[in-house]
């Protein structure tokens, strides 16, 4: 079984969504959006670039310079 997006509603009247793993894991979660038609539009961007997305590592330490 695939991940999932779901979409919810906050106590302040705004949407969001979070992506989850197939295990229910939670890969990641939208800011607020005032109405529904922008977190469904935040989805689609996610899932059009998510798998053209560029992987940067910023994991390794920064050099100073000398």
């Amino acid at each position: 079984m695939a991940g999932r997006f779901e979409i919810l509603k906050d106590n302040e009247e705004t949407y969001r969504f979070r992506l989850t793993a197939a295990d229910g894991t939670v890969v990641a979660e939208s800011p607020a959006f005032a109405h529904l038609e922008g977190v469904i539009a935040g989805i689609n961007a996610v899932r059009e670039n998510a798998a053209t997305g560029l992987i940067v590592d910023r994991s390794t330490a920064v050099r100073k310079a000398a």
